[in-house]
């Protein structure tokens, strides 16, 4: 039926007469009305079984929303294509068998409340291969989303293109590309939920185009299966080889989810693209359930941070405070200074950096893009995020996500604590130069605006990668540095030893940055630093963000660049005008 890309499936137990079915990955024998609560999810191994697509519609779709849309018939054997048998037989047969008229089901439904259109395929159909018919359904999806103003989610299972149609069945990954293409130009969201299988034609065309991809638990999603891939290259395969997870790792879906968690994640990714109703915002001043500001004798909670005067503090002190292992990270922040957030994970090229998280999320009503640099805390954590340090990957990730923000019209919040990009060689050989001077490029010419806060170190290029923007904020004791404390000194004065010295000598601390023009607001911080009350700094930098988003969302595309040149070249010394020539 399908190419031979498509994997084997787990060979199944004989089956049980009555209502008893076998898990085909364990073997465990599963009640099938508890089998069906459990959304056909093994519960002894956790193995998801597959669904036809009616059964993934009543999964995800809100009840009784579901309105299919019909496709007039068409050729439906352009070859005349006979193997053992007639091509139109096996066609007849597999609408028999799986009760639809295709590998596609294509309609309008609601998720949470948002109106989509959804398209789902289904395996059972002659292994969910995609012939004419099935590139033509996929792409009158993607128009009608584009015709009517709403996201497209896609669900993919499938074996790969369908030999029986020749190359009329290649052209189909142009034809639904293209369609796809023109969503993404429209400013149209696409999710696709990659489960198992999703191979072949499909997976290199609609079902990895999509602008968020997550993949269902355990499904397999490759371009040649791994039979394919054994006997051409005669070579052992990692255990997780094309599994989600294993596409998760490596940087090329967004989220790999359970079958439980599809529609939550959906309502909630469909509401931060404002698809959906806004989630709902959390006072102002109760960030979290908590104070926006510490102590009575602590920052005043209606101080304008760019009053704040911070002229005295040490700043060797700063940088201490700066790196304090308990001072709130990105993911804290996340957590208590916004109202929802999702993450989103992978460069789409080769991994996933844990040094950058970012996603999507809500602030005071507002929806946002969110990037920053993730250290952790404790010792475990730090080693695996590499201390905040990105690899290019982080860069690429960045980018990626800043794409996604202009695409939606989205503004950008980043945050930035990092002691600088990864110097390793594995970094320069995958290009941190090229990725960092991407990332700073793309942000000085982005049309939504980005607003950016310092939370803590600022280390040279790998920072200023993550805060060229529109508003950069820094928190009281946060510094900005074209090299760490010890560098300067190590070069310079030729020994580490002399960090403080250099730290002082280069006037690193909000105050300066503020003084100089390069920070447009210092936020204020509880007594002794934000590791001291996390909660109430979350809700000083709620604070700040808020304003400054209200601010500089009043902007137009155009001034907003204007405005961005202008104040990069100010930070310079200049006034942003272009040189004239002096003389001949």
């Amino acid at each position: 039926m399908t190419r031979s890309a498509t994997p084997a499936p787990p060979v199944p137990a004989p089956q049980p007469p009555g209502g008893w079915v076998s898990c085909p990955a364990c073997g465990w024998l599963l009640y099938r009305k508890r089998l069906d609560r459990d959304l056909h999810v093994c519960p002894e191994c956790d193995h998801h079984l597959r669904l036809g697509a009616r059964a993934r519609i009543d999964l995800l779709a809100d009840p009784g929303s579901w309105a299919e849309t019909h496709f007039a018939p068409s050729a439906p054997d352009p070859l005349a294509f006979t193997d053992l048998r007639d091509y139109p037989d096996r066609l007849a047969e597999a609408e028999r068998r799986s009760g639809e008229s295709e590998a596609v089901v294509v309609g309008t439904a609601r998720i949470g409340g948002a109106e989509v259109v959804l398209a789902v395929m289904d395996f059972g159909f002659l292994g969910g291969s995609m012939g004419v018919e099935v590139g033509r359904r996929v792409s009158g999806a993607a128009e009608l989303a584009l015709e009517r103003g709403l996201p497209l989610v896609t669900v993919c299972a499938s074996g790969g293109a369908r030999m029986q149609e020749g190359v009329f069945s290649l052209l189909q990954m142009a034809r639904v590309s293209c369609a796809f293409g023109r969503l993404r130009e429209a400013g149209l969201l696409s999710v696709c939920v990659l489960t198992d299988p999703t191979y072949g034609g499909v997976s290199a065309s609609f079902a990895t185009l999509a602008s968020i991809l997550v993949g269902e638990r355990g499904a397999h999603v490759g371009f040649a299966g791994p039979r394919v891939v054994q006997e051409t290259i005669r070579a052992e395969l990692p255990r997780d080889f094309q599994t989600a997870e294993f596409l998760m790792s490596h940087g090329l879906v967004d989220r790999v989810e359970s079958r439980a968690e599809l529609r939550p994640l959906l309502v909630r990714l469909l509401a931060l693209h404002g698809a959906g109703p806004a989630p709902e915002a959390r006072g102002d001043d109760d960030p979290a359930d908590a104070p926006a500001v510490a102590e009575d004798d602590g920052p005043d909670a209606d101080t304008d941070t760019d009053d704040l005067d911070d002229t005295d503090a040490d700043p060797w002190d700063v940088v201490q405070r700066a790196r304090v292992t308990e001072r709130p990270t990105t993911l804290d922040y996340l957590h208590t200074a916004f109202d929802d957030f999702v993450e989103l994970h992978g460069d789409r090229v080769f991994a996933d950096d844990p040094a950058v998280v970012g996603g999507v999320a809500a602030i005071g009503g507002r929806r946002v893009v969110v990037l920053g640099h993730e250290k952790g805390h404790t010792v475990r954590e730090r080693v695996a995020r590499n201390f905040g340090m990105p690899h290019p990957e982080g860069y690429r990730k960045a980018l990626r996500l800043l794409d996604h923000a202009e695409s939606f019209g989205l503004p950008v919040v980043t945050l930035v604590d990092t002691p600088g990009a990864h110097p390793g060689p594995e970094a320069e050989e995958r290009g941190q130069s090229h990725a960092i001077a991407e990332a700073i490029l793309r942000s000085s010419r982005l049309r939504v605006p980005v607003v950016s806060v310092v939370t803590g170190e600022g280390g040279s290029g790998g920072a200023l990668a993550l805060c060229t923007s529109d508003r950069l904020l820094v928190m009281e004791n946060a510094f900005l540095s074209v090299i760490s404390p010890e560098g300067c000194a190590a070069i310079l004065w030729r020994t580490a030893v002399a960090a403080p010295t250099a730290a002082r000598a280069m006037r690193l601390g909000a105050a300066h940055l503020r003084s100089a023009g390069i920070a447009t607001a210092v936020v204020p911080e509880p007594p002794g630093g934000a590791h001291t009350d996390p909660l109430a700094a979350a809700g000083l930098l709620r604070r700040a963000l808020v304003r400054e988003l209200d601010d500089v969302c009043r902007l137009d595309a155009a001034t907003l660049l204007d405005t961005r040149t202008r104040r990069l070249a100010r930070i310079s010394g200049d006034d942003g005008r272009p040189l004239q020539p002096v003389g001949s």
